[in-house]
């Protein structure tokens, strides 16, 4: 079943409303040393040496660090919650790092021909597409959209056929398996995360078009 587009996010409320329609934002930490904060600082460092390793053709590198950040990744979300230390800073940088990583895999596996670069022109102008549409929503005064996790899924869906893509390029007995797996991911994954991008669209000009003029604060 596919999963549909959560409610469109409100305004920003008036002064006052916030301890009726408290938002989520304000129930995080604003702590920045926390670790689950740490392993996301240690996966923005990985995203300059994951670009030197592709470019220089060293893939045994560049495999190890995509697997190093996927676990890092998963780490610190667990870790999050675990420790009771999510913070606003990890909800921003989070996101931030996973597209930096999604982009610059991409775009080096592009240039290398390892997979076409209609595939990766389609995902990136995805993701330039939301870029844009969160600042038309933010500028109107609106909340970012929630995450859908269905797009959570095809990002993870894509970062994990890259390793296998990259695996199937050395010389390995398991080379065949790991392409055939990554290609299989590449398409999964590559379909939900443009469907996201309707389901984004929609919920978007859904948003833009039945909701109030922006708040006073939000036209300031």
């Amino acid at each position: 079943m596919v999963e549909q587009p959560l409610p469109a996010p409100r305004r920003d409320e008036e002064p006052g409303d916030e301890e009726t329609r408290p938002r989520a934002d304000d129930e995080l930490s604003s702590r920045i040393f926390t670790v689950p904060n740490l392993l996301s600082f240690l996966r923005l460092a990985g995203v300059p040496l994951l670009w030197w390793a592709l470019a220089a053709r060293h893939d045994s590198l560049a495999l190890l660090v995509l697997v190093v950040s996927g676990f890092t990744d998963w780490a610190d979300g667990k870790l999050a919650r675990l420790l009771d230390q999510s913070s606003k800073l990890g909800a921003l940088l989070d996101p931030i790092v996973d597209r930096l990583y999604l982009v610059v895999v991409a775009v080096g596996f592009a240039a290398r021909g390892l997979v076409p670069w209609q595939i990766i022109a389609a995902l990136v102008a995805r993701d330039a597409l939301l870029t844009v549409s969160a600042a038309v929503l933010r500028r109107k005064g609106y909340r970012p959209l929630e995450v859908l996790y269905l797009g959570k899924a095809a990002t993870f869906a894509l970062m994990s056929a890259f390793p296998c893509l990259l695996l199937g390029q050395l010389d390995s007995p398991v080379r065949v398996l790991a392409s055939a797996l990554g290609w299989a991911l590449l398409g999964w994954g590559g379909a939900m995360y443009l469907w996201t991008a309707v389901l984004y669209g929609w919920q978007t000009v859904a948003t833009l078009r039945t909701m109030d003029k922006p708040s006073s604060a939000a036209e300031a």
